[in-house]
C-alpha cells in the first residue's frame, strides 16, 4: 500500500504491520413509525425523517435507515435489523452437528467455504480434534479463496455504489473464475457445504490445484486493472477519502473486527493473534489504514486479496502429498466415531457399517463442555460458542457475526455526513444481512 499522500494538513501512511437484541415494532412502543428505537420524538423545525429501505439498492440486502435530515446533512441515524432473520441459533439446537453445516453457507453467503472451516473447528475444538496436515492445508486455500471472492463482490458494488461500474465488470469476472474452482472441488457453486467435522467430505480432484495457480496469476492482473481504475482517480479520491472516518478507540470501542476494524490502524488480526490451521507456518502480511475512512477501507481490502493470492500460491506449492496426493496422505481425522467410513468397507465391515449408521442417525457424540472459536473471515471476526451437554447436538450455539457487530456503528458514523454519501459509507462498510440477521 502506498504511502505518503495527505488533505486537510493530515498524513495519510498505509503500512503492512505483521502482527440477543429483542425488537419491538412501532405499535408496542407507542411511537410513530418514523421515529427512532429509543422512543424519541422529533422536535420540528426544519428537520425530517427519511426511511432508507428495508429494499433500497444501497443497503445491500435487507436493511431499514431511518434517518433526521437537517436539510442534506444527517443530524441522527437508526440502523433497523432482523427482516432476515431465520433463527439459525435455534434451528441449531435440533440438529446434529454436520447437519447445521449447510445452515453456515448462509451466514456470509459470499463466502460459504470459510463458514462452513471456523463453525467445523468450534466443535472441533470442543472434541479435542486435530486434523492431518493436508487437511489443514486444504481449509487454508478453502478460506482464502472465499476471502478473495467476498472481497471482489464487496469492491465491485462498493465502486459501482459510487458510479463506477466498469470495476463491477472486472471484479465479477474474477469472482465468476472462484465459482468454477469451488464447483470443481464441492459440485456446488454458491452453498458448498464441503467441510465436515473431522475434515471434509473428499480430497481434491486431480489437476485442481493447477487451476488455483491459473487463478492466482489471472486475479493479480485483475487487481492490477482495478487498482488503475480506482486508487488515484480524482473522483473516486474525492467521493471516499475523509468519509466515514472511524478513529482507532471508536474502531476498538464499537467491536469492529476484519478490515474496518484494520484500516482504522489497528492490526488485529485472528490469523496473526490466535493462530490456527497452518497460518502460523505461512507468510504473509497484516495490512493496516491510519485515517480509517472509505477509501482507506478500500485499500485494505484491495491489499489483502493480494495478501491471500500469496496465501494460495504457498499452499499449493506446500500442500503434504502434492496435487494429486500420490502418497495418499490424509485429509481427515482416522476415527471411525467422527468420520464416515469408505463405502467399500460399508460393504464388507460390520464395524464400519454400524459406525455409519450412528454417524447418520445420531450424528458425532460430543463431550459436555462449553468452547468459543473465532476465525479471521472477509467480514471480519465470525465466531461460534458451543455449550454441549454431551451428544450429538449443542444445548445452546451462539454465532458472533462480524457484520451484525460492523453495522452497530452506523449511528455513530452517519451524523455529520450528507444523504449522497450514506452510499459510500454502507458500500465500505461491506456487510451481508443474511449473516447479521442470520
Amino acid at each position: 500500500m502506498a504511502a505518503g499522500s495527505s488533505q486537510g494538513g493530515r498524513e495519510r501512511t498505509h503500512t503492512l504491520e505483521t502482527q440477543t437484541l429483542e425488537y419491538a415494532d412501532a405499535a408496542s412502543r407507542g411511537v410513530p413509525e418514523t421515529d427512532f428505537e429509543d422512543g424519541t420524538e422529533l422536535t420540528g423545525g426544519e428537520r425530517m425523517v427519511l426511511n432508507m429501505g428495508p429494499s433500497h439498492p444501497a443497503t445491500h440486502g435487507v436493511l431499514r435507515l431511518v434517518l433526521e435530515l437537517d436539510g442534506e446533512e444527517i443530524a441522527r441515524a437508526d440502523a433497523d435489523v432482523g427482516y432476515l432473520h431465520r433463527g439459525d441459533e435455534k434451528i441449531a439446537e435440533n440438529m446434529t452437528y454436520n447437519q447445521f453445516v449447510p445452515y453456515t453457507d448462509r451466514l456470509d453467503y459470499l463466502a460459504p467455504l470459510a463458514n462452513n472451516v471456523a463453525y467445523a473447528m468450534a466443535v472441533e475444538k470442543l472434541m479435542g480434534l486435530t486434523l492431518p496436515p493436508r487437511g489443514q492445508y486444504i481449509r487454508v486455500i478453502c478460506c482464502e479463496l472465499a476471502r478473495i471472492s467476498a472481497h471482489l463482490l464487496g469492491m465491485g458494488a462498493y465502486a459501482m455504489d459510487v458510479g463506477a461500474l466498469t470495476v463491477f465488470l472486472h471484479t465479477f469476472t474474477e469472482r465468476e473464475k472462484v465459482y468454477n474452482l469451488a464447483e470443481a472441488l464441492t459440485g456446488a457453486r454458491f452453498t458448498t457445504s464441503y467441510t465436515r467435522v473431522g475434515g471434509q467430505s473428499r480430497d481434491l480432484p486431480p489437476g485442481w490445484l493447477d487451476g488455483v495457480r491459473r487463478f492466482c496469476d489471472e486475479v493479480s492482473v485483475a487487481l492490477g486493472e482495478v487498482d488503475q481504475l480506482l486508487t488515484r482517480n480524482r473522483i473516486w479520491v474525492d467521493r471516499t477519502r475523509d468519509v466515514g472516518v472511524v478513529s482507532a478507540k471508536d474502531a476498538i470501542d464499537f467491536g469492529l473486527t476484519g478490515p474496518n476494524l484494520r484500516a482504522s490502524g489497528v492490526g488485529y488480526d485472528v490469523r496473526k493473534a490466535r493462530p490456527y490451521l497452518v497460518y502460523d507456518q505461512l507468510d504473509f502480511e497484516v495490512p493496516m489504514g491510519s485515517v480509517g475512512d472509505c477509501y482507506d477501507r478500500y485499500l485494505v481490502r484491495m491489499e489483502e486479496m493480494r495478501q491471500s493470492v500469496g496465501l494460495l500460491r504457498q499452499c499449493a506449492d506446500r500442500i503434504p502429498g502434492g496435487a494429486d496426493n500420490a502418497a495418499r496422505e490424509p485429509i481427515n481425522v482416522d476415527d471411525g466415531k467422527v468420520m464416515l467410513p469408505p463405502k467399500e468397507k460399508v460393504m464388507t465391515g460390520m464395524e464400519e457399517l454400524i459406525h455409519q449408521f450412528i454417524l447418520v442417525t445420531q450424528g458425532v457424540n460430543a463431550p459436555p463442555g462449553e468452547v468459543y472459536f473465532g476465525a479471521e473471515n472477509p467480514k471480519g471476526e465470525l465466531g461460534f460458542y458451543i455449550l454441549s451437554r454431551g451428544g450429538g447436538t449443542p444445548y445452546r450455539l451462539k454465532i458472533r457475526a462480524p457484520s451484525f457487530v460492523n453495522l452497530g456503528i452506523l449511528s455513530h458514523m452517519l451524523p455529520g455526513h450528507m444523504v449522497s454519501d450514506v452510499p459510500t459509507i454502507l458500500g465500505s462498510l461491506d456487510f451481508v444481512m443474511g449473516e447479521c440477521d442470520r
